[in-house]
């Protein structure tokens, strides 16, 4: 049976190229909403360069990415991640995902707009993110954790993956707590969009056969994290 939606998944392609991304008010409501937010949050994907913003990865995170302590994984079982992303519990009351956000986004995995960094202990899925890749454009929607770091190796793990597949912007949307020690910085609205043509006007590549540890043992080698 085709599943059928408030809004389509062209719909949803073309509000992340014009900068709006959609929401829903909590896991039980029947409404999408757009946002288009005077103040936009962007994680950088300069690695050391001596740029105002950059990629900042803390010493302790990168002794634990080094030992390899979780097995990482792109596009293994996104449905999965988008259900550990709108899980409540754990602190958690509430969630913008709600059953058609889900499906949508699922749709656009099957499509190849949307995908996901999967961060595992033996076979148990225990962190993890995805986001949705317009041609040198990638907007982040959510991550989970499930043990400690989970999150944030997920997140190094996508930034690794962006920088040698020559991504431009990364998008978070807000600021929050957890992004703050990544160099997570905000723009006005208006220089979002400037950023997000540029990036839509250039080619990337997500490297989807390439193991996600080298592209992060390339990235971690080529300069020492601060």
């Amino acid at each position: 049976m085709t599943e059928r939606f408030a809004y389509s998944p062209e719909t949803l392609i073309k509000a992340y190229s014009l900068g709006v991304f959609p929401m829903a008010d909590s896991a039980d409501s029947r409404e999408i909403k757009f946002y288009d937010p005077d103040v936009r949050a962007l994680i950088p994907l300069v690695w050391q360069t001596g740029a105002r913003h950059e990629f900042h990865l803390p010493r302790r995170l990168a002794r634990t990415v080094r030992q390899r302590r979780f097995t990482v994984t792109i596009d293994r079982d996104f449905p999965a991640v988008i259900d550990e992303c709108a899980a409540l519990g754990d602190g958690r009351s509430e969630t913008w995902i709600n059953r058609d956000i889900r499906q949508l986004y699922i749709a656009l995995h099957r499509l190849g707009f949307a995908h996901s960094i999967e961060v595992w202990r033996d076979e148990t899925l225990v962190g993890g993110l995805y986001g949705v890749s317009l041609r040198a454009a990638f907007f982040g929607e959510s991550m989970f954790s499930r043990q400690a770091d989970a999150s944030k190796v997920a997140l190094v793990h996508l930034v690794a993956r962006l920088r040698a597949g020559g991504f431009q912007l990364l998008d978070a949307q807000f600021t929050n707590d957890h992004l703050r020690q990544f160099g997570i910085h905000e723009i006005s609205r208006d220089q979002f969009q400037q950023r997000l043509q540029r990036a839509l006007g250039t080619a990337a590549d997500l490297q989807l056969e390439t193991s996600s540890d080298d592209l992060v043992a390339r990235m971690l080698d080529s300069a020492q994290p601060g």
